[in-house]
């Protein structure tokens, strides 16, 4: 019976405690920003694990780094940062270069090739820079 009250009074909490009038309303959107350098080392061993380096810019004080885009198909990773945005705030256009590190544990025989998100072009196609990695044994 406790065990029924208690529930009942956390969900009326819970329910009073949040507001559909929320005065702050926020615009959080995702954006995909290019890679603008890389550091990538000139071969792998099977077995060992290494840190990439990517350099990027946040175009202004509304973004924030968010997460990294990796995607792996076979033996190819694409790269990109992506961003969180605040499209509600006021935020200064002064860019800001930052840097992120991950880790690859080489685990295939086979190169790998990194393409790094470089953005889109006049058509808005994807443009990447492709770097191969080969694997020693």
């Amino acid at each position: 019976m406790i065990k029924k009250v208690l529930l009942t009074f956390l969900v009326a909490v819970t329910l009073v405690s949040c507001s559909l009038n929320d005065d702050n309303d926020t615009n959080l959107v995702l954006k995909t920003l290019p890679i603008k350098s890389y550091v990538v080392p000139d071969e792998f061993e099977l077995g060992m694990s290494y840190t990439i380096k990517v350099e990027y810019d946040l175009p202004d004080a509304c973004h924030s780094f968010y997460d990294l885009y990796y995607k792996q198909v076979d033996t190819t990773r694409e790269i990109a940062i992506v961003s969180i945005v605040d499209e509600n705030d006021q935020c200064s256009d002064v860019p800001v270069t930052m840097e992120y590190e991950f880790v690859v544990n080489v685990e295939q025989s086979e190169d790998y090739t990194f393409r790094f998100w470089k953005g889109e072009d006049n058509d808005g196609n994807d443009t990447f820079e492709d770097v191969v990695v080969p694997v020693i044994n």
